[in-house]
């Protein structure tokens, strides 16, 4: 699922990249279109994290012995979660011009699965870059090289920044 990162590409991860007023359009509008459909998106995000990384189960046990994509499809967690993960990320679109409030929302989102849920910030890399697999699958026309890119952004300053508060924390592994 996931590449194996080069130097260069490690170093990305460590810094947040400037997102355009371009990309900020092209994100805002890529966004409009998924959030509209968001809960069945946010379900089929987690359901693909479940499957191809299992070791993600561990942090859910309310379906952490679930095997079928169907029975997840239809938990009331499940759904619940994902709608919570969705508004998430609405939140850092919403704020993408503004870094504090940005900062603010992922800290808070960071905090709180650093010290009470004991997530590894690692899946918020794995969570990440599943939702832009699962965006350009149902948006494959409008999910051009351009949009990727934008959204490529987005991914890496929400992992800079929620790792920058696992380590404010004091997580350790």
């Amino acid at each position: 699922m996931e590449k194996v990162q080069g130097e260069n590409d490690t170093e990305r991860w460590d810094r947040l990249e400037e997102i355009t007023e371009s990309e900020r359009g092209i994100i805002k509008e890529t966004w409009a279109r998924v959030y509209a459909n968001s809960e069945d998106i946010g379900v089929a995000i987690l359901i693909r994290i479940l499957n191809d990384c299992p070791s993600a189960k561990e942090y859910f046990s309310q379906f952490k012995h679930m095997e079928d994509p169907l029975e997840m499809e239809g938990s009331v967690q499940l759904r619940k979660h994902g709608r919570r993960v969705m508004g998430a990320v609405n939140s850092v679109v919403e704020n993408l011009e503004d870094a504090e409030k940005l900062t603010t929302v992922l800290s808070i989102v960071g905090k709180s699965h650093a010290l009470k849920h004991k997530v590894d910030p690692v899946y918020f890399k794995i969570l990440t870059g599943v939702m832009l697999e699962v965006i350009a699958e149902y948006y494959a026309k409008e999910f051009t090289p351009e949009v990727q890119l934008a959204w490529n952004k987005v991914r890496n300053n929400i992992y800079t920044q929620v790792q920058a508060t696992y380590k404010e924390t004091g997580w350790k592994q």
